[in-house]
């Protein structure tokens, strides 16, 4: 016969054999699921603001990327094609009045990656004396001063004009000393001369210069454009050597050439004495570039950053108003046997499955947006890897971080006071 339990026996074997719940991957990933799919309407609405956060990040930092590109292209063309070459006439000006040889233009032209070159400088006119347009003797105030330089027809080349009427003078002009002359636009304009047709002429004092040209725009030396330009042959017949100001000479190179046409101009102007001119290579932008890159990533940077911090808040505020809706669903869940880590675990599955989501549609949607905008722009489109496979991680963090709050709010419900609600 056997012998009786003492009491309490069954209830002590009861209590072992109860185990705490648990809650797998498997069935976490299925109850998540199950919660965003239960209304997806309000779901897509809450990963809409992580899509447009990451979009904006992933368009930020391409459009500044492509951009900066464009701007490093640019810079890079405008200034690493020309080179100015001073005459310092060994600091002599009364032995040396001029440097530069007769045959300048022809002795650079031919060095290797010089495409055009001139020289140039301010014409000494006498008290009284500026270009007009009538051969009136009435001087004008300092202010109103029209300045003449005289130029080898090389310089016009090196220049890049654009001509509105007319051509520029060339080698047969330089020559013969044929006193004609270039104008830009606005200085043609403040003249009175209109068109070219009636042969108009440029008075500098009493001597008449004919206008066969009238320049639009230039590539280089812009402030050119607002003197009048004649042969420098003819200028140093009527005027004399430049003097003080002292002759200059502009040249345009190949892309990539102007530092080596900068080291060889002086030689190849003069021989004997190098050391007449100073040679400028184009200053290297690096430091602007990076200065104007760095502004524009932290421009940027920081909308893409308020754009994600709205769409954190956005997720918070939803899975907050989630975890008071769904307040029963918690109660009976906790009465079943799920404990507080297991509802916290839930909500922020669910807050990190919109997160990545939202940064996968926002990764995809601001990758097709840099293209679209450098198709449209002609630019190259500039887009890191690296950037586009760490866009949904950042999506999916965001989501995390959005769903910290709500999530502990709704594991530390009482499960009494959840049923009653």
């Amino acid at each position: 016969m056997s012998r009786p339990e003492p009491p309490g026996t069954e209830r002590s074997d009861c209590l072992r054999s109860t185990r705490k719940s648990k809650l797998t991957p498997h069935d976490l990933a299925g109850e998540a699921l199950a919660g965003v799919l239960q209304r997806p309407a309000r779901s897509l609405l809450t990963a809409l603001g992580t899509v447009l956060g990451v979009g904006s990040f992933i368009c930020v930092l391409g459009l500044t990327g492509t951009a900066a590109s464009q701007i490093d292209a640019r810079f890079n063309k405008l200034s690493a094609t020309e080179v100015t070459v001073a005459d310092t006439g060994g600091g002599d000006a009364d032995r040396v009045p001029i440097a530069f040889p007769e045959n300048a233009d022809e002795r650079v032209q031919g060095l290797h990656g010089v495409t055009a070159a001139g020289m140039y400088w301010q014409v000494r006119l006498g008290a009284g004396q500026t270009a007009k347009s009538t051969p009136s003797r009435v001087s004008e105030s300092d202010d109103a001063r029209t300045p003449v330089v005289a130029a080898s027809p090389g310089l016009l080349n090196a220049m890049g004009p654009r001509l509105a009427q007319g051509r520029t003078f060339d080698a047969y002009h330089d020559l013969h000393q044929q006193r004609v002359a270039v104008i830009g636009s606005g200085l043609s304009h403040r003249l009175g001369i209109t068109t070219l047709d009636a042969q108009p002429a440029v008075f500098i004092g009493d001597v008449p210069f004919t206008v066969i040209g009238i320049v639009d725009d230039v590539e280089r030396k812009p402030d050119l454009l607002l003197s009048v330009l004649i042969p420098h042959s003819t200028a140093r017949s009527l005027w004399g050597p430049p003097g003080d100001d002292r002759a200059h000479m502009l040249i345009s190179t190949n892309l990539g050439a102007a530092p080596q046409v900068a080291d060889e101009v002086p030689l190849a102007l003069r021989p004997d004495h190098p050391e007449y001119f100073k040679s400028t290579p184009p200053p290297d932008p690096k430091a602007l570039r990076s200065d104007v890159g760095g502004d524009l990533n932290q421009l940027f940077l920081l909308l893409a950053g308020i754009c994600l911090v709205i769409g954190a808040v956005g997720i918070a505020n939803t899975t907050l108003v989630a975890v008071m809706e769904r307040a029963g669903e918690i109660g009976l869940r906790r009465a079943l046997g799920a404990r507080g880590k297991h509802i916290m675990l839930q909500f922020l599955a669910e807050s990190a499955a919109l997160g990545l989501f939202g940064g996968l549609i926002g990764t995809s949607l601001g990758a097709v947006s840099i293209v679209i905008v450098s198709v449209v722009r002609h630019w190259t489109p500039v887009i890191s890897p690296t950037m586009v496979a760490a866009a949904p991680a950042l999506g999916l963090v965001t989501g995390v971080l959005a769903g910290l709050y709500p999530a502990w709010r709704a594991a530390r419900i009482p499960p009494a006071e959840a049923l009653r609600r």
